[in-house]
Formats: C-alpha cells, structure tokens, sequence
C-alpha cells in the first residue's frame, strides 16, 4: 500500500521487539483453510460480526484465488477491515461462533483470513476501492479525533463524494490502533498504514496537531472551536475516544514508576526512548483487556516477575478468557481479591504495592501485605471527555458520561452533529467504533439529501 500521506515514526521502538501474534498467511496456506469453510445457510459468524461482513462470501472467494473479489466484500461492511482482522477478539466474535466449535474442532481462522485478503489486495492494487468513488457533492463533514470511528464515517463520506476533515489533537493519528493496541496484534506502522488507505478514499483530510474546545479557540495554540465547526460544516461526527487513565487515589501514587495503562503502551509503541531497562517487577492493577495486554507485553518484553493485581476473583474480571490464559503462558500471575491501599517508596523510588484483602472487591479487615514492585501500572479505567462532547448544544451525556445517540443513526440531540465509538458505548472494540462510523455516514448522507443507506457499497 503506498502512501497518501507519511507519519513517520521512529525505528527503535519498543514494539518493534515484540513479534506478531500471527505471520501474514501465504496463498496457499490461504486458499487450503478456506477450503474448510462449510458456508453455514444462516451463517453464526456473520450474526457475531458487529459490522455485519458476509463472512462466507469473502472466504469462498478466497478459495477460488479472487483476493480482491474478497477484500471488496469486507471493506463494502468494514473500511477498517484490515486493522480489525488483527486486533478484533475473533475469539468471542465470529470464529467464536463457527460451527466447527459445537462440533470440538478447530474453527475457521476467520481473522487471519480476513488479513490475508486486504493485505494482498491492498498490496496489489492501493486504489482497490478508492476506484469507487462518486463525483464531489461539494458537502463537507468535520470529524473530532482521528480513531477507528471518525476513519470509518471519513472513509464512507468520502466514497460518498464528501469532503471530510478530521481534527486530531495529537500528532499520530488512528487513535487506540495506533497508540493502545498491544503490538503482537498490531504495530502503530500497520495501523497508519490503513490510516493512509483511508485517507486515498477520496477527499479525507487530517489536520493533527489540532484541538477542539469548548469556547472561544486559540490559532496560535492550534485550537478550533465547536462553534467554528457547527458554523463551517454541514455536519459534525464526533470521535473522541475516552480521556487520560484513572488513578488509584491511593498515598505514594504520584510520583516516577507509576503510570497509567495507556499512557504506557503509548509510549512503548511510539516513543524510542521508552524502556524497561532496571525493571525487575512490574505490577499491572486491574482486571480488563487493558491491564491484561499491559501485563503480557511486559513480560514479552523480559520483566522477570509480571503480577496482576484485582479486587476481586477471576470469574469476575471483564478481560477475555483467551487472553488470560495468553498471559498464563507468559507467566504472568494474578493476585486476586486484594485491593490497592498505598504505594510504598524509598527514597522517592517505588519499592512495593501494600494491598488488603478484599470480599466481593470491598475491603475487609484482614492483615495487609507488601508485593515489592518497581514499576507499578494503573489499568482501571479512563476518563470520559464530557466537556467537548457537550459543547455541542443540543448533544446529551448519560450518567455514565456517555454521549447519547440513536442507535440506528448515532444522531445526537442536535440534528447536525453524529457520534460513535468509545465515546458513546464507553470503550468496545475497534470493530464497534467501525460499525458505528459507518451508520453515521450512511445518516449523514441521507440528510445531506442522498438516498439512505446507499453508502459503504464497493463494487
């Protein structure tokens, strides 16, 4: 895939030492496990695919060598079908629901298929679907942060003949693809790689370096206000993703040695100076798919001691089970029931985590214990962007600091402005992001006086 655009990022990175989860299928490693699929009449995987690909369809073209043919049928579902052949959990989603499972056989690589065939296609021909393009309606769309979301609509909208233009406040963009997603699933390269396959779409431009505020704007800080855009566009998409990593709010917390999950993996995967050079013992406190992937990419990375900290039991924690059982493998060790109370310095150094039993993730009475640790990483959540998500009038927070939107749609209260992705359903999948892009634009090109619905169709 050639460029449209370069972001370039430094070469010593430390995810560029982690291997990949799975190498890039060959054609015939291809077309042999396509061969396996049985294309189920109500076909289950389809059902679990949150953009709704015809799963067997792109798989049996796959079988009869016509790779572009089958990496049509996923981009007409999914413009982000590359990145989400990587890191969606097919586990839990469409190989998960293979009939082969009820049967106790292995299921269809769905995943590593859907890799191979936008990979190759894309590798043959970068205009693959940018061919499909319609003529400038002259409408123009302004989209806030640059993720999976706010790519997804850009990408429909411009295939539409909209022009699009994201504003992204950092300096790389494809949002968690790009700065969150453990590297064995995806490097930030391959993720700003589909960043450019979006952007050769049609007329999408992406402005980093640029924030949205609440209020008056700064030109010289690079800010753009909500006003400016609701004034100087005909619709808004709102793609902010979730905010900065919460803290425990325990004592000794602040300070060196202790961060947020993401702000880690942020700089792993794009900054060349991070490193894990002197830790020996490394805490990850929490229970998701965030503290699990933190915890097995510093294992991957050589920390000799990996623990897992979370107030309650296993059964309980809201990571995947196979994702888990990836970090078992890696030797990692999960300390359950136990509740974070302070963080134990010497001399300004983190030395220990001192946690207290827990039942039911409360704390109770029982004695407190020091885990020596010298990095510690908080994986409990993030924030939520509430101020610029309501700057907007007309736009509604629920009590979860969620955005409110019609599910068939993603319109908000205000007529003119769409939202998706985490801001709306507090933090799922890239694929769920993607879905939510692409009811967004099919809604904005109906109200900019197009047939409904009629976007996403590559033929």
């Amino acid at each position: 895939m050639t460029s449209g655009k370069s972001y370039p990022l430094a070469d010593r990175r430390l995810e560029r030492s982690l291997e990949e989860k799975h190498a890039l299928y060959t054609p015939a490693e291809a077309v042999t496990e396509a061969n396996r699929c049985i294309y189920c009449s109500d076909a289950p995987c389809v059902a679990a695919c949150p953009t709704g690909i015809d799963i067997p369809k792109f798989i049996h073209k796959i079988s009869t060598e016509n790779t572009k043919g089958a990496a049509r049928t996923i981009f007409e579902s999914n413009l982000l079908g590359s990145s989400c052949a990587s890191v969606c959990p097919v586990e839990v989603l469409c190989a998960g629901s293979c009939v082969y499972n009820t049967w106790e056989r292995e299921p269809i690589a769905i995943g590593r298929l859907q890799r191979f065939a936008t990979t190759t296609a894309l590798s043959q021909d970068p205009d693959l679907i940018a061919k499909t393009k319609k003529p400038s309606t002259g409408k123009k769309v302004a989209l806030i942060g640059a993720g999976p979301a706010s790519l997804a609509a850009a990408g429909h909208l411009a295939l539409e003949g909209h022009r699009a233009v994201i504003f992204e406040k950092k300096s790389v963009p494809g949002g968690l693809n790009s700065t969150g997603v453990a590297p064995y699933k995806l490097y930030a390269d391959d993720a700003l790689r589909e960043v450019e396959f979006i952007e050769r779409l049609g007329d999408v431009e992406i402005r980093t370096g640029v924030g949205v505020v609440d209020g008056k704007a700064d030109a010289v800080k690079g800010e753009v206000s909500a006003a400016d855009l609701l004034r100087d566009y005909d619709a808004v998409f709102i793609g902010i993703g979730l905010g900065s990593d919460h803290g425990m709010g325990i004592p000794g917390e602040d300070g060196p040695g202790v961060v947020g999950a993401t702000a880690w993996i942020e700089s792993m995967k794009l900054d060349p100076k991070a490193s894990v050079a002197g830790v020996t013992r490394a805490i990850v406190v929490g229970g998701g798919n965030t503290a699990i992937d933190a915890a097995r990419e510093l294992a991957q990375l050589g920390v000799e001691h990996v623990s897992m900290v979370y107030r309650r039991d296993e059964a309980a924690m809201s990571g995947y089970a196979h994702e888990m059982a990836g970090a078992y493998k890696e030797r990692v060790e999960l300390v359950e029931n136990r509740q974070p109370v302070s963080v134990v310095r010497e001399k300004g150094a983190v030395v220990g985590l001192q946690v207290a039993p827990t039942t039911g993730g409360k704390p109770t009475d029982g004695e407190r214990e020091t885990l020596t640790a010298d990095l510690i990483v908080i994986a409990i959540g993030q924030a939520r962007l509430t101020q610029l998500a309501s700057a907007f009038p007309g736009v509604e927070l629920d009590d979860k600091g969620r955005v409110r939107v019609d599910e068939a749609t993603c319109r908000t209260g205000n007529a003119k402005v769409y939202a998706g992705g985490d801001c709306v359903n507090g933090g799922k999948e890239v694929v769920n992001a993607a879905q939510h892009g692409k009811l967004a634009a099919r809604a904005i090109h109906s109200s900019l006086g197009a047939a409904p619905g009629s976007t996403g169709k590559a033929n």
